[in-house]
C-alpha cells in the first residue's frame, strides 16, 4: 500500500489527525510539517492503476481540478497567502494528490534566486523539519480555519 492509501484508510478509521473534509474526488488534509504556513494537500479517492491526472476520464478529473482549486482557494484565504503554489508530482508516491503551498515573500529566506523561486529551492531538511510540526492546537486552529474557508466556498 503506497503512503497515500495509508493516510486515507488512517481518514476513513478516523485516525488521522491532520483530516479536514471529504469532497467528491478526495480528501483535504494539512500538511504535516508547516514550514510553508498552511501548507494542505487534496488526496485523490482512489488509485488503483491510475497514475496520471490524464488517465482520468473527464468528467472525474474536471471534479477533481475543480475540487482542487476549491481547496487551494480556501488555503490561499484561510492562511493569508501572498501567492500559492500547485505541484502534483508523484515520483515518490505515484497516488493522484496535489501539494498546495500559500507562499509569502522571505519564506524560502535567501535561497533560489536571491530569496525568489519554488518551494523546492528550499532545503529539504529544513521543510520537512519536526520543528515545523504543528502543536495539536495549532493544529485544530489549522483546520478550523481552513473548513471555515471551505464552508464559505462550496
Amino acid at each position: 500500500m503506497c503512503l497515500i492509501c495509508d493516510r486515507i484508510e488512517m481518514i476513513r478509521n478516523g485516525t488521522n489527525p491532520y483530516f479536514v473534509r471529504e469532497l467528491e474526488t478526495g480528501y483535504v488534509v494539512i500538511g504535516d510539517n508547516q514550514h510553508f504556513y498552511g501548507y494542505s494537500l487534496f488526496l485523490y479517492k482512489h488509485h488503483g492503476q491510475i497514475r496520471e491526472l490524464f488517465e482520468l476520464d473527464r468528467e472525474e478529473k474536471m471534479k477533481f481540478l475543480k475540487e482542487m482549486s476549491l481547496v487551494a482557494e480556501a488555503t490561499s484565504k484561510a492562511f493569508g497567502a501572498e501567492k500559492m503554489n500547485y505541484e502534483l508530482l508523484g515520483m515518490g508516491d505515484a497516488h493522484l494528490h496535489w501539494h498546495l503551498y500559500p507562499r509569502r515573500k522571505g519564506d524560502i529566506e535567501n535561497y533560489g534566486n536571491n530569496g525568489v523561486g519554488p518551494v523546492w529551492c528550499y532545503p529539504f531538511e529544513k521543510i520537512y523539519s519536526d520543528d515545523n510540526r504543528p502543536s495539536s492546537e495549532e493544529l485544530e486552529a489549522m483546520k478550523a480555519k481552513l473548513s471555515a474557508e471551505l464552508d464559505k466556498l462550496i
